[in-house]
């Protein structure tokens, strides 16, 4: 068969009957590009065979076709053997081929895998099964323990091998290889190409020839990639709009830790979000539940680490959200590869702060695609857009005539005082208005950000004068730069405010000054209180914010001018503190030469301590050296 020739069809690329009736009632109607190259080379020609893929790409029915047309089902031993970093994985590929070997009779998959009763697998074993699919720490007991046999194994495949080398499971596999026949075939697929897994490749295959489905390490064409700007304080934020302005969502949000991973879930739970987690701190029973809602669509947002997502098998996800960014590439372009499947579009997100957009970059250059920046939607944005997608759901509904209909004049006898105006108000309320009172007066928190570093915008900068309504908004010539916090604050103004107790607001700490809010009755009490301070040798000025001219450059100058005189005021206010300490201790001791009658009772008192601590209190007073001390007694 010419190699080069396009395939059309399953049956082009050499497939047979039973397998191509199986596949077509699971509508698989032509191959995908990673098929078309390695089935017809599986299945005609002899050598180890290296697949890069993204993951959805249709690795499994690239390997797993051809691997069950060879299997002699008269020989109940086991023939092939496939290795799964994860017990999912190992579950998601015996699901596959179980149902693509649906018309082959007598042919036996077992899973195996840790987290279910090895006496179970072990019976199974015995019977007899043709196909092994297996995590590596669950084969590798099994071997020890004689129940299983893979000296007929002619065919030995390691699927996402560049995720079982992030696991550790190297040695795994060089003790797994020495158990299977020499002149096995190996097929080894993964998404990425790191130098690691060329080293597997040399290693332990025969001449592999390589079929690459795109370039190596680049991203699924079908996805989109995105990334908003914020604070770092604001990610979770972020998220929320996120999901709020595409009510259609159905993703994955990925997390570096179980811990987020947990936190991130409750606070979306909590919030009224359709969420659930997946990590390696629960039960295998609760991740098994997780990941059927979520393939159920029971579940519309699954927060989950990169481990514990392995081997969650989805064609329709719409997004992946990188709550923060993985340290290395090819982790992010597994996640990206999870949504885009099957000839679908995707969007993969990225929330990041400023300090991760030279990891952005990085990551750019090598999937081959550039990032596209997004402003976070704003309240208007985001319901205007929920608004919409309601009205499409109106008009979408399916209508029971016949049940509906006798329902109707009680409805209509009740409601009819209402305007169609009214009663379409009401109809969007009922549905809105917590969305509504959730982002009442709600900020913009896009953070526009340069190379550099955050930059605020004059909207920022004004916001920040602006005291809440009722207050007054007072700068103070202190801040960060200074040691000073809000604690510090507090602590001076309850020291030194005559009478009832300020109710002081919003604080707002910069490098050089500090900005707060006060009820405008207390504010001239606050000012009088807080002037002429002494903060640690700074003299305090507070004054109303709003008299001063706050554009950037002159905040940059008075923030320049903060930290140059904070550095010369700890110099000095230092430099008091050691003269006093001097001084202190020169006046004791001239106090103690001009009193003889002090001087006595001192130094009887300092021999008093001496003998009663004898040697043992020497021992203590010299930390360890009495030795040199008694030597040079």
């Amino acid at each position: 068969m010419d190699e080069n020739k396009v395939a059309k069809t399953f049956e082009d690329l050499g497939v047979e009957p039973r397998l191509l009736k199986a596949i077509g009632e699971m509508g698989f109607e032509s191959p995908m590009p990673i098929q078309e190259m390695v089935i017809p080379h599986l299945l005609e020609k002899d050598g180890d065979v290296v697949g890069l893929a993204q993951t959805g790409t249709g690795k499994t029915a690239a390997f797993g076709l051809p691997v069950l047309q060879r299997i002699d089902v008269s020989k109940n031993v086991p023939q092939a053997l496939i290795i799964a970093p994860t017990r999912e994985l190992c579950l998601q590929i015996a699901g596959d081929l179980a149902d693509f070997s649906k018309y082959i009779d007598s042919l036996r998959i077992l899973p195996v895998y840790g987290g279910s009763s090895i006496d179970s697998q072990i019976r199974t074993l015995r019977k007899g099964v043709q196909v092994v699919v297996a995590t590596p720490g669950r084969l590798i007991d099994l071997i020890k323990r004689g129940e299983v046999k893979l000296s007929d194994v002619h065919t030995v495949i390691l699927d996402e091998a560049d995720e079982m080398l992030n696991m550790g499971f190297l040695d795994d596999i060089k003790e797994i290889l020495t158990h299977v026949p020499e002149e096995r075939k190996m097929l080894m697929f993964s998404a990425t190409m790191p130098k690691e897994i060329a080293g597997i490749a040399k290693e332990f295959m025969h001449e592999p020839v390589e079929f690459v489905a795109g370039n190596k390490n680049e991203g699924s064409k079908n996805v989109r990639h995105i990334y908003y700007m914020v604070k770092a304080h604001d990610k979770y934020l972020a998220l929320k709009r996120i999901a709020d302005n595409n009510p259609d969502i159905y993703g994955i949000i990925f997390c570096r830790t179980r811990k987020e991973t947990q936190e991130i879930a409750d606070k979306l739970i909590n919030d009224g979000y359709n969420a659930d987690c997946l990590h390696g701190d629960l039960s295998q029973a609760q991740r098994d539940l997780a990941m059927k809602k979520f393939r159920d669509h029971v579940t519309q947002l699954l927060v989950a680490t990169d481990v514990a997502a392995r081997g969650l098998d989805v064609d329709d996800l719409t997004h992946v959200i990188n709550y923060g960014l993985p340290d290395d590439v090819a982790v992010y372009t597994h996640r990206s590869g999870r949504t885009g499947r099957a000839n679908k579009t995707g969007v993969s997100v990225a929330i990041i702060h400023s300090k991760e957009k030279g990891r952005l970059r990085e990551i750019e250059k090598k999937i081959g695609k550039e990032f596209e920046y997004k402003k976070v939607p704003t309240p208007e944005h985001i319901i205007e857009k929920q608004l919409y997608n309601l009205a499409d759901r109106l008009e979408r509904v399916q209508v029971n005539e016949s049940e509906i209909e006798k329902y109707l004049p009680g409805v209509r006898k009740k409601l009819e005082w209402l305007s169609e105006e009214d009663l379409l108000k009401r109809v969007l309320s009922l549905e809105f208005n917590r969305l509504l009172q959730y982002y009442q007066d709600m900020p913009d928190i896009d953070l526009n950000a340069s190379d550099k570093g955050e930059k605020r915008d004059k909207k920022q900068d004004k916001d920040r004068r602006v005291a809440e309504s009722g207050y007054e908004r007072i700068m103070v010539n202190v801040g960060k730069a200074q040691g000073f916090f809000p604690g510090n604050l507090m602590e001076i103004i309850n020291r030194n405010v005559v009478g009832s107790k300020p109710d002081i607001g919003r604080i707002d700490l910069l490098s050089g000054y500090t900005l707060f809010d006060v009820r405008k009755d207390d504010a001239r009490r606050v000012i009088d209180a807080l002037k002429n301070e002494d903060f640690f040798g700074i003299v305090l000025r507070p004054e109303i914010a709003s008299d001063r001219d706050y554009s950037r450059d002159s905040r940059d100058r008075r923030e320049k001018r903060g930290r140059k005189s904070s550095k010369e005021d700890y110099g000095s206010s230092r430099d008091r503190r050691r003269k006093d300490s001097k001084d202190k201790k020169e006046s004791k001791s001239k106090r103690d030469r001009k009193d003889p009658d002090r001087e006595k009772p001192l130094k009887k008192e300092k021999k008093e301590k001496k003998e009663k601590k004898g040697k043992a209190g020497k021992k203590a007073e010299y930390n360890g050296n009495y030795e040199i001390f008694y030597k040079k007694k």
